[in-house]
């Protein structure tokens, strides 16, 4: 019986595993449907706690969800009004800035006379590639000007996902009624993921508009782009400012050289140390849990799944695993090395937030 339950085990690790890859290359394969799907679930969370306020107030259901939702058509057609005519220019001429770029560096380069140590200059470059960022923030705009393509559908799966929040909670508990933990957990999950979205979209908007002001000082091509670049990058922590500013900073050193190139990194340097490191803790508060690694990791590991578009969900995507993991006692090892200090309270995945005050926003029943 000894050697028997091991051999289960193991057979049952192998299982998952291959289910695993299955489901991983499947979402790969399906990435055109899922990521339309992930977003409108994003953009519900977003729209919860506009709703229940609504619904406080004493406005019906069916009136509220459609505010909310005239209010994320204004929005889109606002960014579409305001900057879809910059992402089209500036990924027309990414290869111009890709060329101008190139020759200063390698300018640069041949000034340092790194050849002996390193090769020659062009394959110094070719291994630095500096270009590289200004092509990953144009497929992220392109991503995002594609998803436009799916806006009705994304926007009537919106509506009825929160048309269908009121009753969330009693199909939960009916479903996983012989798992009050789990039950619980999902809540105070849910609870935190909304709090945390919504804060992050408010502090993303306030980060976006004093980078449009102060690249607009400058002089820089595209402000209300870059604005926008960082809002978006706002919802990946630690390293979003940083893939935010490369981009910017880089135009800047082909459009004006490296002086003002430093004026731009200083101004970002500036508003995310005010923001992120100042602010917005005392707001958000610890976060969801994830390390560095694990954020840069999920990062990378939705965006191959899921394109751009994945790179700025990889955040809650990689919660809502943390929460599965979590549930059962077979698989929470993994959601401790994901993160989860193995000294609190099992809790989905979230922090403590008991010393908080409650009802900061409101959950899928308010």
């Amino acid at each position: 019986m000894s050697d028997h339950e091991p051999r289960t085990e193991a057979r049952g690790v192998l299982v998952s595993l291959a289910a695993a890859v299955v489901l991983i290359y499947g979402l790969k394969a399906a990435q055109t449907l899922v990521v339309p799907f992930l977003l409108s679930v994003f953009l519900t969370v977003i729209g919860v706690p506009p709703l229940a306020w609504l619904r406080r107030k004493g406005v019906p259901n069916g009136v509220g969800v459609g505010i909310v939702v005239i209010g994320m058509v204004l929005v889109v057609v606002l960014m579409v009004s305001l900057i879809g005519t910059s992402v089209a220019d500036f990924t027309s001429r990414i290869p111009y800035y890709q060329e101008i770029l190139d020759q200063q560096i390698m300018s640069l380069l041949d000034r340092l006379d790194l050849s002996e140590r390193f090769g020659s200059t062009r394959d110094l470059l070719a291994a630095i590639d500096p270009g590289a960022a200004m092509d990953m923030v144009g497929a992220v705009l392109n991503s995002v000007r594609g998803i436009f393509n799916y806006t009705f559908l994304i926007l009537f799966t919106v509506v009825f996902m929160l048309a269908e929040v009121a009753s969330i909670p009693d199909k939960l508990a009916a479903a996983l009624s012989s798992s009050e933990e789990t039950l619980q957990a999902f809540a105070r999950f849910n609870k935190s993921l909304n709090r945390y979205i919504g804060l992050k979209t408010a502090i993303g908007l306030v980060t976006g508009i004093a980078v449009t002001i102060w690249v607009m000082i400058l002089g820089l091509d595209f402000p209300l782009l870059w604005g926008v670049v960082a809002f978006l990058f706002n919802y990946v922590p630690n390293i979003g400012s940083i893939i935010a500013a490369v981009p910017a900073v880089l135009l800047a050193l082909v459009q004006f050289g490296l002086g003002r190139a430093l004026l731009v990194a200083a101004g970002y340097l500036v508003i995310n140390l005010l923001i992120g490191n100042l602010i917005e803790p005392r707001i958000v508060g610890k976060g969801l849990g994830l390390s560095t690694l694990v954020v840069f990791l999920s990062l990378v590991f939705w965006g191959w799944i899921l394109g751009p578009i994945g790179m700025l969900l990889s955040v809650p995507l990689t919660m809502t695993l943390v929460m599965a993991l979590e549930s059962h006692h077979r698989t929470r090892r993994f959601a401790i090395l994901l993160g989860i200090d193995s000294g609190k309270k099992s809790s989905g995945g979230v922090p403590d937030e008991s010393s908080k005050t409650p009802e900061t926003s409101p959950d899928l029943g308010s």
